[in-house]
Parts: C-alpha cells; structure tokens; sequence
C-alpha cells in the first residue's frame, strides 16, 4: 500500500522533548515500513524516519507555531502529491482536515484533540467541506460527544518500548508529574497533593507559550523549593530516568484527555498512574491493577489510595502496554482503517 503520512511540522519527528503527535507519527511511519508497505512522510526535514521523507522546512519552523502562513506551505507540499498515494492520512488537525476535502485519494485524519464544544462545532463543520473524509479517533471516549462523525477505526497510541528499559527502580520516595504547564493537565493540583501529604514532587513539564508562563508563574512557582522542584522540559533519556525512579506519575487531569500519552510511558516503566476518572483514562488504567483511577484530585491524598499504588506489580504494569500498546498493535489497527477508507471511498 502507498501511504502518504502528514504531520504537524512544528517540531521534528520524532521530537526531542514534548510533542506527542510527532513521536506517534514517527512510530507508525516506521512501523509501516517495516510492515512492507510504502510510505511517504511530510514532516520538516531535521526529521528521522525509515519512510522517504518530504519537506518544505530545512528545520521545524518551531518559532512560527500556530502561523497559518507557515502551516500552508507544508499542507499545500503535501496535498499536491495526493494522486501519488493508495491513502493519504492526516494528523495536522483542521486544516489538513479541510485541504482532505479538495483530494479524490482516499483520505483519513486522526483526531488529536477534543471534540466537545467549540473544536466539536469547528470539526462539524469543516467536515462539511469534506464530506468524504473519514475520522480515527484514539480513543472510544473522544467519540463520544461527536458519534456520529464519519469514524473509520479507533487506534490508540503505542509506545517504542524498546526506548523505555524496564528497570523498575524500587522505593521511590516522589511522584513525578509530566504535560505541559495547563490548568487542564493539573500541575497546581499534583503540587496541591504533594504538599499535603508531605511527598516530594519532580514537575516536568512544557512552559514555552506565554499562556503557560503566567500559569506556571501564578500557580507554581511560589511553592518552588524544598520538595516541590521544576526540573523542566525534559528530553527522553532524562524522562525515563524520572519515571522509573518515581512512586507514582500523577496526573490530576481536569478535561477530556483523548488519550494520555505520558500515562503509558509511566506504565512502560513499571511505575503506577494516579490519576482522575476522565476522558479515556478507563481505557487506559485498571483501577487495582496498573493505577489509582479517582473521581476528584483530593482523593490521592488518602493514604489508602498510596498504599494501593505502593502494592502494584511493575511486571504487570508493564506487561500491560506490551500487550495493548505496542507499536504492532498501533500499525495493524490503521492499516484496518487504510483499508476501511479505501473501500468507503471507491463505494460512495
């Protein structure tokens, strides 16, 4: 199969430090690959991929984020070319959703983000313009305040295990909170939980845009020092040292995360998630078995929850994500949906 993959091209695939879109599309790329099919990926070109790799940008134009002008530039490159594929799959979001429309290749776009208010109303209707796109989500909870989308398949993220040793470090003596600095991802409420019970907290965390400095600056910055410590936005090596020496990653969310990358980055490691009930959190953690899943954030000061934590099996932890979230798994659920799309497309 001929595969065109598109990608964000803010950031190198894969990215250095945050960028969970990027280090998805990277795996799937190679998997792909791997799995004997032909695939052609748009990203900037400081990318490393075993796909023949197409770019516009020498470098991510990292500074330009969010600037139409520089994301057309990479979506025009890429759609150009779309005669030349058996599929073509987006992960660029609306905007390489809406170029979908101008395109007779089969075509899909995976669903990164929420669908529930406004990016839900602004789906429906860039959908509108095409009207033969079909949708991936990655995971069953992201559909729901959109389920009747054109959904293709469902594919949840994987993970390169092979980058995530597991050499569980017992005893570690403080939690450790990975994202980006957002109220929704709930670093104020991680460092809420850590000074009550008295446990040190390791943030690492994205803080580039101004939005996340006047958070980080208002709500975690004054309780800096002592056990509460920022050691920034970490790169892999330095994040999987983090995760494996944690007690837990906690991960008080406060919205409808589509997935949640960094929670089975921490189940890669044998470390335990805590964690709240939303968006596809049950799909990912067993309450009892690979996390603590609570409804409200102050119930992981209960020292009944950290004890429950404490007792988990690192084998069974990580034995989980070998077993749904490898990048096997990840490659043969989108190439189901490569497949759906092709034959929803040749029969409208």
């Amino acid at each position: 199969m001929r595969v065109g993959l598109i990608c964000p091209v803010w950031f190198p695939v894969p990215p250095e430090a945050y960028g969970g879109t990027e280090r998805v599309v990277a795996l799937l790329a190679d998997g792909l690959v791997d799995a004997g099919h032909e695939v052609t990926l748009f990203a900037s070109g400081d990318s490393q991929t075993r796909a023949r790799l197409e770019s516009v940008f020498h470098t991510a134009p990292s500074e330009w984020i969010g600037h139409t002008y520089w994301e057309m530039q990479h979506a025009l490159h890429a759609f150009l070319r779309a005669g030349e594929f058996d599929v073509l799959h987006d992960h660029t979001g609306m905007l390489g959703l809406a170029f979908g429309g101008l395109v007779a290749t089969p075509f899909c776009h995976t669903v990164h983000g929420p669908l529930d208010g406004q990016p839900g109303r602004m789906y429906e209707q860039v959908l509108a313009l095409a009207p033969k796109a079909k949708l991936i989500s990655i995971s069953m909870n992201q559909r729901k305040p959109r389920p009747n989308f054109p959904w293709i398949g469902n594919c949840p993220n994987a993970l390169d295990l092979s980058m995530y040793p597991f050499r569980r470090k017992p005893g570690g003596d403080y939690l450790v909170f990975l994202g980006r600095m957002s109220p929704d991802k709930g670093a104020h409420r991680a460092l809420a939980v850590a000074l009550e019970t008295g446990i040190p907290l390791k943030i690492a965390a994205k803080c580039r845009e101004p939005l996340e400095i006047r958070y980080f600056d208002e709500f975690i910055r004054p309780h800096l020092g002592g056990s509460i410590e920022y050691v920034g936005e970490v790169g892999h090596a330095d994040k999987v040292e983090l995760l494996m020496g944690a007690r837990a990653l906690i991960s008080p969310i406060d919205w409808e995360e589509p997935f949640g990358l960094m929670m089975i980055e921490a189940m890669a490691c044998g470390t335990p998630v805590m964690t709240t009930r939303r968006g596809a959190v049950p799909e990912i953690v067993d309450h009892g078995r690979t996390g603590v899943v609570v409804d409200n954030y102050r119930d992981m000061e209960n020292s009944e929850m950290l004890e429950l934590a404490d007792s988990l099996d690192p084998a069974v932890i990580r034995r989980e994500v070998e077993e749904r979230f490898s990048p096997e798994h990840m490659v043969a659920n989108y190439v189901a949906a490569y497949e759906a799309t092709i034959d929803a497309t040749r029969g409208a």
